[in-house]
């Protein structure tokens, strides 16, 4: 097993990180963009997408026990994308490719399966 503990939690290798883990530290891409912050509760969407950028190893908080205030911040953020897709679309026909795409996109927000 490949990790190491520090104040900041634990590093983990991609391959160990499961859903419901929560970030210890604000998770950036080689050229220092934030692709989830610090607190964000890993998803099968966002360990998907992680995976798919190369991501190797992230932090994860130490305390199994999900941070409720983080978990409130990420439910929050969560339901702000869902509100975005839905202004983006808002002039979609029901029966459009478009809304298909909204339902994926809403389907993989929701941290679900796409």
């Amino acid at each position: 097993m490949n990790e190491s503990v520090s104040e900041s939690g634990r590093e983990i290798s991609m391959e160990q990180a499961q859903e419901g883990m929560v970030l210890a530290q604000a998770l950036s891409d080689a050229s220092g963009a934030v692709l989830l912050a610090r607190g964000a509760t890993l998803t099968a969407a966002s360990l998907t997408a992680l995976r798919r950028r190369n991501v190797e190893r992230c932090h994860v908080v130490m305390d199994e026990a999900p941070d409720p205030a983080a978990q409130a911040l990420a439910e929050q953020e969560r339901l702000r994308r869902l509100e975005r897709l839905a202004v983006l679309f808002r002039a979609t026909p029901p029966d459009s490719a478009g809304a298909q795409l909204l339902a994926l996109l809403q389907r993989y927000r929701q941290g679900g399966a796409a």
